[in-house]
């Protein structure tokens, strides 16, 4: 199915300084979609592998690196082309805002981390971000960090977004991914020149009850201490067992004076929209090579000479002018360049926009890095990859923007 890139060469062409964004055009391209998390059940114990065992899965996470190298001989010139007029979806917040210019660069609050269990039954994560829909619940990052392109099943397991994460913190919430979309081509032909992803997700919940306080009866059964603490709620006998079914971390059993059992899982509390809470960032589409862009995302590890650059903990950016590129051997043919020293690790699903504003932190996304290149063999990287976005994209897109999630909470 999916495989990722990461360039060991790369030819590129110089792409031409692009004029000012201009009007939507039409959707089109083949949409593949594939639920997450579809039920409330399910969602909450997607919620509970994550801040369970006092968030083991979440403090535990690896940046997510699956490499396919791609030697200078088979990759070639060439380069993207628009399929219809260029178009833009603005920014939550920004609809009616004209972009302004600064030359200090404050990180957006729409970035953060996907975090999912790979195909090794280990936690991984890769970089995202919040962008404009509908309901503003809506998560953009590469297709691989969404669709499982090593054991080729369909979706990663257990997938959420949390923005601005940060050594066990979750400043706005845990969004539980519900619907994946991508493109045809990526879901069924690995086609790099569709690895995008567009997720819906539910709202947001907070950090529940982390078992600080629970007691034990004497036959070791949990009573939690849900008295002082409030975010316990009891369900009936079934509930627990089709909790238990769907993974959940944390479902008690207590008995009472009379020996009856009491059967209690977490209560979460509702966070709001994703949208609402961090805003949403426009998208670009369909527009000319040369345009300069921000790139924001988690990068972490080494450069190929072992120079550690990135330890992922923080957000991080670069800026550039993209340039057009192809790699047949990979499936891509439509690729677009920007130079960059984000290493691989962590920073695939970082964010490219273009026409920034650095006092509104909002912009339009225009690309997702889905690889890297070290293009002049002094085994440092310095170059990002991302398809070049286009009708196609924005086809995939549209299929998710106007979708309701609600609040599993």
């Amino acid at each position: 199915m999916k495989r990722t890139l990461a360039f060991g060469g790369l030819v590129a062409t110089a792409g031409l300084l692009a004029s000012g964004l201009a009007a939507p055009a039409q959707a089109s391209g083949d949409v593949a979609s594939d639920p997450l998390a579809t039920t409330g059940i399910t969602a909450e114990a997607v919620g509970s592998y994550w801040f369970g065992n006092h968030m083991a899965n979440l403090i535990g996470a690896t940046p997510y690196n699956v490499e396919t190298k791609v030697v200078a001989k088979h990759v070639s010139k060439g380069g993207p082309a628009a399929d219809s007029k260029p178009g833009v979806v603005p920014a939550i917040g920004d609809e009616k805002k004209t972009t302004a210019k600064s030359k200090n660069v404050n990180l957006p609050k729409t970035m953060g981390k996907v975090f999912f269990e790979g195909a090794d039954g280990k936690p991984h994560w890769c970089t995202g971000t919040s962008v404009q829909s509908a309901y503003k619940n809506l998560v953009a990052t590469a297709g691989h960090c969404v669709y499982d392109t090593e054991s080729n099943a369909t979706t990663m397991k257990n997938w959420v977004f949390i923005p601005g994460y940060y050594q066990s913190k979750t400043p706005w919430g845990l969004y539980v991914g519900k619907q994946a979309f991508t493109h045809y081509d990526f879901d069924v032909y690995e086609d790099a020149d569709r690895n995008y992803a567009f997720v819906t997700v539910y709202n947001g919940i907070k950090t529940p009850h982390d078992g600080i306080g629970d007691k034990t009866d004497a036959k070791g059964n949990i009573i939690p201490d849900w008295y002082s603490v409030g975010d316990y709620k009891e369900v009936s006998e079934l509930e627990a067992t089709q909790y238990a079914k769907a993974g959940y971390y944390n479902v008690y059993v207590a008995e009472d004076k009379d020996h009856k059992k009491h059967y209690y899982t977490w209560k979460f509390e509702d966070a709001g929209a994703l949208g609402a809470n961090v805003g949403g960032q426009g998208l670009a589409y369909n527009q000319k090579i040369g345009k300069p862009v921000f790139v924001f995302g988690y990068p972490s590890g080494s450069h190929p000479d072992g120079n550690y650059a990135y330890s992922g903990k923080t957000l991080k950016w670069s800026y550039g002018k993209t340039f057009a590129a192809t790699a047949p051997s990979v499936k891509g043919d439509e690729l677009v360049g920007v130079k960059s020293s984000f290493t691989g690790e962590g920073a695939l699903g970082s964010s490219w926009l273009v026409n920034y504003s650095n006092g509104r932190r909002l912009g339009y996304l225009n690309g997702v890095t889905i690889g890297v290149s070290d293009t002049d063999g002094n085994n440092r990287i310095d170059t990002s990859v991302s398809p070049y976005f286009d009708g196609e994209l924005y086809g995939v897109y549209s299929a998710a923007k106007n979708l309701w999630s609600g609040s599993i909470a």
